[in-house]
């Protein structure tokens, strides 16, 4: 996960389903060295692959990382699970940069989103 500070608050939109979604949840090791390089390639490769709907990232300050990418189908999941260059970057993270993780894969059956109506500017006083 990458700090994803200059990226807006907001999450992934809702997609009609079925779809399909990978919850990856990490606790990375104190050497983060070529991270942020190889996270950056990653994020760059999945926007490639047909099916790639989007990505959430969230980070606690006690260090539990989440990243949800949104598949269209298993197909497009399988694709990026099999893509070489992720491959080497899924052994180097096993090998360097994470205490533990875990995998989630499901088929969502039902999504739905909200997003609260901007409130009108009011006129400037002069």
């Amino acid at each position: 996960m990458s700090d994803h500070s200059e990226a807006p608050a907001a999450p992934v939109e809702a997609f009609e389903p079925p779809y399909y979604v990978a919850v990856f949840t990490t606790v990375r090791t104190q050497d983060q060295s070529g991270y942020s390089e190889t996270n950056a390639r990653m994020e760059d490769l999945v926007k490639d692959v047909p099916g790639f709907l989007g990505m959430d990232h969230a980070q606690t300050p006690g260090g539990l990382g989440i990243t949800v990418g949104y598949f269209r189908d298993a197909e497009a999941l399988t694709e990026w699970r099999t893509n070489a260059e992720h491959r080497a970057a899924q052994k180097r993270g096993r090998a360097e940069w994470y205490e533990s993780y875990t995998l989630h894969v499901a088929k969502v059956e039902r999504s739905h989103g909200f997003t609260r109506a901007k409130a009108p500017q009011s006129p400037t006083a002069r």
